[in-house]
């Protein structure tokens, strides 16, 4: 029996409705990833299987018992408390029982009491949150008003996650965590065995966790197994489909009103059917809902900047004792799209400021091109004025904007980004936050720039305008910078990474930046293999060098059994994950086999386990 099941619901905000006539079921230890356009409702169906919103018809059902919890999209705590406190929080029920048994009053149940602490575990509920701040590597001391973020976005997942949830419910997840957050977040939602539903635009992330996918178009849930390479192919062939019914349907409609019109009898009995087959077509044709258009991005690039953007010699900065820049040299030419990887904290801003002439180094030099036009996209939006309409928003005090080269009525460019005309006087404030990150790129390529930065665009666009703004900034003649942890985005854009590399575990100091050809994949691949370098001593490394003879001295006979069946066990598991690979790649598989795929699933990341485990074991022996 599922644990949660949905069935023919409704629910309508305004005269569009989002849920129409949806249905939805979620079993035990499924990873599902809930997407779709901005405003189609994902946040809403989130909050109404966790119980926290009713629908206007239909019916959710619970399995008995059945524990959820849900992590908004912005979790908000009282910054006085403590990181404990909080995190306590998630297991309110037991500590208030338990204090209850403790000092209980006359009329207390204590054997009802004792029977609901021990469902809960109760009696150790310290010790739980103790061992989930370890885990999440947070600091219980720590007042949540000095956290950034992406740690309280940590300390959100450890509340819920000491609940002990059979559903765990969560609303843009990697929204302000960085890249090594992230396959953190991974790794822990792939080892737990409650069942987990999440909205997110990451792609990357969703191939990683999901074992299926969920889209909400025009208010019904559809459901995909599988990747979401598997999704796009399955969906791009049902689009055609539609389309292709949509246009016959319509020719159909086109040629009987062209009849009726034509002032045909219908009293006559064989009109009287087609009269009537007519109005249904009619009827039909009112209640389709056509799928929303796409944002129709263009970039108004602006005067050529000269050949080099900027060209860093030496560059280091700091503030008080902490390097953030140190010894950093790089030139940047015109065209280049560039990628700022690191964590948060890290110096990003710094470096970013640095290059477009905000701030200078503390020591060595910074050369910058001639004629920079530069335009931010701000992550934080504190550029947008709430109470602004969005007219007001885009061209202050015009109705016109000139973008690539050509006027464009202000009513005419809002719709290209999907804002209908009645809405264009409405306030900022009424507008979601995909609708905000939206009305920021509007005004953004409404700027004459040759240099544009963005700063975490990604955040709360749904996948399909993350889709389109990677392939405007692949064509824009001008310069990018991007700060994003989507790296999907980043690898699918940039020409090269910055990457800040001041882990001190892998040879790293405060304040390193390296740039790297290609994206935040290929940097990657690259960092570990420097990884793996670094983790071995250079006396192990001689030693590895050293004739055999040496290495066999120092090992037992079945630790030297064990190192020479090691290339042949990797071997054979690179083998196997190219096989895997391959067959999850194929669409077909989900339609023939959705179980094998879920199957496959799971085995590519037990053999991801096994080669990482098998190159460390091949390394600590290789090196003795």
């Amino acid at each position: 029996m599922p644990l949660l099941t949905l069935t023919n619901a409704h629910l309508a905000y305004g005269h569009v409705p989002l849920l129409d006539g949806a249905a939805f079921s979620l079993d035990d230890g499924e990873r599902v990833a809930l997407i779709g356009r901005n405003g189609a409702g994902k946040s809403s169906l989130l909050k109404i299987l966790a119980g926290l919103e009713r629908v206007d018809d239909g019916t959710l059902q619970a399995q008995q018992g059945t524990r959820r919890v849900y992590v908004p999209q912005e979790p908000l705590f009282d910054a006085a408390h403590s990181v404990f406190d909080v995190v306590a929080e998630g297991v309110a029920e037991a500590r208030t029982l338990r204090d209850r048994f403790e000092a209980h009053a006359p009329e207390d149940d204590l054997d009802a009491l004792q029977t609901r602490l021990e469902a809960l575990g109760g009696w150790t509920w310290e010790q739980r949150v103790d061992e989930t701040l370890q885990r999440l590597h947070l600091d219980g001391a720590a007042l949540v008003g000095t956290l950034s973020g992406g740690t309280k976005k940590r300390v959100a997942l450890a509340q819920a996650l000491v609940a002990q949830p059979d559903v765990l419910l969560l609303d843009e997840p990697t929204n302000h965590l960085d890249l090594d957050a992230i396959a953190w977040l991974q790794g822990l939602l792939n080892e737990s065995t409650h069942a987990t539903l999440l909205i997110s635009h990451d792609r990357a992330f969703i191939d990683a966790v999901a074992t299926r996918i969920i889209e909400l178009d025009r208010g019904v849930l559809r459901s995909y197994p599988g990747n979401y390479a598997a999704y796009e192919m399955t969906k791009a062939r049902e689009l055609e489909s539609e389309a292709l019914a949509n246009a016959r349907a319509d020719k159909l409609l086109a040629a009987e009103e062209v009849w009726v019109r034509k002032g045909v009898e219908a009293r006559r009995t064989r009109s009287v059917g087609r009269i009537a087959r007519l109005e249904k077509l009619r009827a039909t044709r009112v209640a389709r809902r056509d799928r929303v258009g796409q944002v129709k991005l263009e970039l108004a690039t602006g005067l050529p900047t000269g050949k080099i953007v900027a060209e860093l010699d030496d560059v280091s900065m700091g503030y008080g004792d902490r390097m953030l820049i140190d010894h950093f040299s790089a030139t940047f030419l015109r065209g280049d799209k560039v990628g700022l990887v690191g964590p948060n904290g890290a110096g990003k801003t710094t470096l970013l400021k640095l290059i477009l002439g905000e701030l200078e180094p503390s020591r060595g030099r910074v050369r910058r091109g001639s004629n920079l036009q530069v335009a931010y996209f701000d992550q934080l939006r504190e550029g947008l004025d709430l109470d602004a309409t969005l007219a007001d928003t885009i061209s202050p005090g015009s109705e016109w904007v000139e973008v690539g080269g050509a006027r464009k009525h202000i009513m005419s460019y809002l719709t290209d980004f999907l804002f209908s005309p009645e809405r264009a006087n409405s306030p900022v404030r009424t507008l979601s936050g995909g609708e905000r990150n939206r009305l920021l790129l509007a005004r953004l390529f409404a700027l004459p720039a040759n240099v544009i930065v963005l700063d975490e665009p990604t955040n709360d666009l749904d996948i399909e305008t993350l889709e389109l703004l990677e392939a405007l900034l692949a064509d824009y003649s001008g310069t990018a910078f991007l700060v994003s942890h989507d790296r999907r985005f980043v690898d699918n854009v940039v020409t090269s990474v910055v990457a800040w590399e001041g882990d001190a575990e892998f040879g790293g100091k405060p304040g390193m930046w390296r740039e790297y050809e290609g994206g935040i994949t290929d940097w990657l691949t690259q960092r570990a293999r420097a990884r793996v370098v670094a983790a071995v001593p250079p006396a192990a490394m001689r030693n590895a060098a050293a004739p055999r003879a040496t290495t066999k001295a120092k090992l037992s006979y079945k630790e030297q059994r064990e190192l020479d069946a090691l290339p042949a066990r990797i071997e054979a598991l690179e083998a196997e994950q190219k096989q895997v690979a391959a067959d999850i790649a194929d669409p077909a598989l989900y339609a023939k086999d959705p179980q094998r795929a879920t199957a496959l699933h799971v085995r590519a990341t037990q053999i991801d386990d096994e080669l990482t485990a098998a190159l460390e074991r091949w390394e600590a022996l290789g090196s003795r």
